[in-house]
């Protein structure tokens, strides 16, 4: 009789309607893959080896495989949030043991490291005391919110034109405090070793020639640092506290011939700030200005490109995620910095891993070893900051699925009660 098969299909739809109202049930869960109930008929073994005339003996459910195909990513506000566009899986540590999740819902624990709500840390890629990624195992990320270093500055470049129609000043010499005395000036912030700033100012002095006169046109450069003159650190510089003299030819470009002193073709020009720094507690500075490919044009003067290579302390203001996972700390000086780069690790056989709950899942023999490695390469995804990726259950397919299972609850139901009419009906002959 067939109470065997309808008893196996009430099984199976019961199965696949737990399926079903799972998948409805973490439709709003970030990071959950739906599964889906996989069927198959079951045959009992013939003794002579023949398969004609054979009658199936039921259904059985063969596999739940999950669906990892790609949720929808909805912006947050939370710029810890982390969504993966593409293949593989965050990897989160647990004391060393390790799981995987699609869920990027993260913050900073009260020891700087990113957890996700479970208390599970992220891993991935530290950095060097250099701000280099350290490519290599992964370990839990741990955001250093100390304040960024002051870097003294070593070097300034700047790109001017200055006008070739100037007149001489009618003041000589030099006298930083009389505008009557120089051509031009331009205003360079630089720092110390302590990260405390300084105003340098370089004046351009034209010497040559007068307006109406011929000849390649010179320029004195003169330097203060906080309204004190500072020194050259060239011994071939010129007398008089200059800090160099530029020539141009008559294309208007600079012309390396007669320019002094020419230390390389950048036109570089030391610059000794160490009576200023010193005084406010640093140490002593040097400095190397550049004006390599400065003109002198018909024009009035402008200043092209400004350039310095220092800045103060700053402290951690806000930080993101890049698509290629590296975590990029902005400071309240302006700086950034690299803080980690995020790790993602995919597998041969997705459906091969073992779901634990809390959107975790856990490598088996089945699923292959982790292929891990940066976001973007080798296949992996890229990530998208201050976002999470949305379940990607089909609320109406799911639904839809669900009356169709019904419906085959009922059809095997069905079957038993007529195959109980027909019993039935055998046991009442007489």
């Amino acid at each position: 009789m067939g109470f065997g098969q309808g008893l196996s299909g009430l099984n199976a739809s019961s199965k696949s309607l737990d399926v079903i109202g799972n998948n409805i049930a973490n439709a709003q869960t970030v990071g959950f893959k739906a599964a889906q109930a996989q069927f198959a008929d079951v045959y009992a073994n013939s003794l002579n080896g023949s398969g004609a005339g054979q009658v199936g003996i039921g259904v059985k459910v063969a596999a739940i495989a999950q669906q990892f195909t790609q949720g929808n990513i909805t912006p947050s506000d939370n710029p810890l949030d982390i969504a993966i566009s593409g293949a593989g899986f965050f990897r989160m540590s647990d004391n060393g043991a390790i799981s995987y999740t699609r869920n990027g819902q993260f913050h900073l624990d009260d020891d700087g490291f990113i957890t996700n709500a479970q208390g599970l840390q992220l891993t991935g890629y530290p950095v060097s005391s250099t701000g280099l990624i350290l490519a290599g195992t992964p370990v839990p990320l741990h955001i250093d919110t100390k304040d960024l270093d002051p870097k003294v500055t070593t070097e300034a470049d700047t790109q001017v034109n200055l006008d070739s129609r100037a007149t001489l000043p009618t003041v000589t010499p030099f006298n930083s405090a009389d505008p009557n005395s120089y051509t031009q000036s331009e205003p360079v912030d630089v720092y110390d070793t302590l990260g405390n700033k300084h105003s340098l100012q370089v004046f351009y002095v034209k010497t040559g020639p007068a307006v109406g006169a011929t000849g390649p046109g010179t320029w004195d450069m003169f330097a203060t640092l906080d309204g004190v003159a500072v020194p050259s650190t060239d011994p071939a510089a010129p007398a008089g506290g200059q800090i160099g003299q530029l020539s141009f030819d008559t294309l208007g470009k600079l012309d390396p011939a007669a320019t002094v002193p020419v230390t390389s073709p950048l036109y570089n020009f030391g610059m000794d700030l160490s009576a200023i720094t010193q005084a406010s507690g640093a140490a002593a500075q040097q400095i190397t200005f550049s004006v390599n490919n400065s003109t002198q044009f018909g024009a009035a003067y402008s200043l092209n490109a400004l350039h310095q290579d220092g800045f103060t302390s700053g402290k951690l203001s806000k930080f993101n995620t890049g698509k290629d996972g590296t975590i990029l700390g902005t400071y309240t000086n302006g700086q950034t910095a690299k803080l980690g780069q995020v790790v993602l690790s995919n597998f041969t056989d997705d459906n091969g891993l073992q779901s634990i709950g809390n959107n975790q899942w856990l490598e088996t023999s089945e699923s292959g070893p982790p292929l891990s490695g940066a976001p973007s390469v080798s296949g992996l995804g890229s990530l998208t900051s201050s976002a999470t990726e949305d379940s990607n259950t089909d609320l109406t397919g799911e639904l839809v699925n669900m009356i169709t299972a019904q419906r085959n609850y009922q059809a095997n139901a069905q079957t038993i009660k007529t195959e109980d009419q027909i019993m039935q009906t055998l046991v009442n002959l007489r």
